[in-house]
């Protein structure tokens, strides 16, 4: 019995490392979709560590494939390559969906009440609430305002690059 729990006991030692270095290879994906199915605590979780591990701040979009506006701010950034690559040189970028299929009720209430959607939240490197972004705030007209949109990124970048 004392060598099973000694045998166990080394083999646990043995094979803890091995188990980081799977993770440490680990590749971030980001949600680049608002999707009913996945967990908005996980995925903030992996973009917080991404963020750690690359120096940046992560961006938390709350939002729907129902939503009109939501769809108005993914093609903004596509529309405006030169804004979308500046957020994510310098912002982990992670959507969580705030649906009837799911409210991702848990994970949100870590944050301010959400009046709107889309709504963003900036995130420091270890998961503090930096800012929350109501996005109504950088429309104009139908469609997102270039001068508000990229001011809001710059102010809340960890570093200017």
């Amino acid at each position: 019995m004392v060598r099973a729990v000694i045998l166990f006991l080394l083999l646990t030692v043995l094979i803890h490392p091995l188990a980081g270095q799977e993770k440490a290879g680990a590749v971030f994906a980001p949600v680049t979709a608002f999707d009913p199915a996945r967990d908005g605590a996980a995925d903030i979780d992996a973009a917080i560590a991404e963020a750690q591990r690359t120096g940046k701040r992560v961006l938390v979009d709350v939002g729907g494939e129902w939503c009109i506006w939501c769809r108005r701010l993914d093609a903004f950034f596509e529309e405006n390559k030169d804004i979308a690559a500046y957020m994510h040189r310098n912002f982990v970028t992670v959507k969580v969906n705030y649906s009837k299929e799911n409210k991702n009720e848990a994970v949100l209430s870590r944050y301010p009440r959400v009046a709107g959607y889309p709504h963003l939240f900036v995130l420091d490197a270890t998961g503090v609430l930096l800012h929350s972004q109501d996005t109504g705030k950088l429309e104009k007209g139908k469609g997102h305002d270039r001068e508000k949109v990229l001011a809001f990124l710059r102010a809340w970048a960890a570093s200017r690059r």
